[in-house]
């Protein structure tokens, strides 16, 4: 899930998104960023009492949102003191039989809403997977899309293309991102490494799972499943009666070229 927003989220969704998630029983769950509109302290109690209730690890990463807009002292000087007082590290790895997940911190917080990847993380990021088994899916979580549509109307990740090309040698498989509060999957983003990694991983963008700043979409949430060379992603909305459903399950399959959808 990604972008709940504290501060401006859908109160009458707490308790089902809880519920949904926890029904599923994941082994993982991923929140890529904007946890609180304004990185207020009250923010993040709210968004570290949503966390407790959940049942399964979680790994989150901040948003440009989890930095002070108006505290300009504490913007320039501590940026993440408050996510890092509530929620825990900025970057973390997260390892199971089968799966090597490694999460990036691509907030700015010399820009308002613009990430950047940096040199260090990257190097972090590789080494995971570099150290993982054989045939692990290698996933990169961050809040800002390494790819994205023109008209989404956000501006590219700063050192993305650079990233793309350093993560095909590292064995990248799937990226989990936000910020965009709108949905997609695309086995599109491509990776020319210069160590013969070339090839195709999938990118999965989560929208909002709480906030009322819905972009002409619904709240929503995924599931991500693994059978061997097969993902399966279903993505779970928030309908009128503020349960979440999951709508018809998308497919992809691994190939000598990378993730095509089936």
């Amino acid at each position: 899930m990604s972008d709940l927003h504290f501060g401006r989220e859908r109160q009458e969704l707490h308790t089902p998104l809880i519920e949904a998630v926890n029904a599923l029983a994941p082994d993982l769950t991923v929140i890529s960023g904007d946890l609180t509109q304004r990185a207020r302290p009250e923010q993040f109690e709210a968004a570290a009492a949503f966390i407790a209730q959940l049942r399964a690890p979680v790994l989150s990463v901040p948003g440009n949102h989890d930095i002070p807009l108006y505290n300009l002292a504490m913007r320039a000087v501590r940026p993440f003191r408050r996510y890092l007082k509530s929620l825990g590290p900025l970057e973390s790895t997260w390892s199971a039989p089968g799966l090597t997940v490694a999460a990036i911190n691509s907030a700015d917080p010399m820009r308002w809403q613009r990430g950047r990847i940096r040199r260090g993380s990257l190097r972090r990021a590789c080494a995971a997977f570099r150290n993982s088994a054989p045939g692990d899916l290698r996933v990169l979580v961050l809040h800002h899309p390494l790819q994205q549509e023109e008209e989404s109307g956000k501006a590219s990740t700063i050192g993305a293309d650079a990233a793309l090309r350093r993560l095909g040698d590292c064995g990248l498989d799937l990226v989990l991102s936000g910020h965009l509060h709108r949905w997609s999957v695309a086995p599109w983003t491509r990776l020319d490494g210069g160590g013969g990694g070339a090839g195709s991983a999938v990118q999965v963008q989560a929208g909002t799972g709480l906030s009322d700043r819905l972009r002409g979409e619904e709240n929503d949430f995924n599931l991500i499943t693994r059978d061997g060379d097969r993902l399966s992603v279903t993505r779970y909305i928030a309908g009128p009666d503020d349960s979440f459903t999951p709508l018809p399950i998308l497919h992809l399959r691994r190939g000598d070229d990378g993730w095509m959808r089936e």
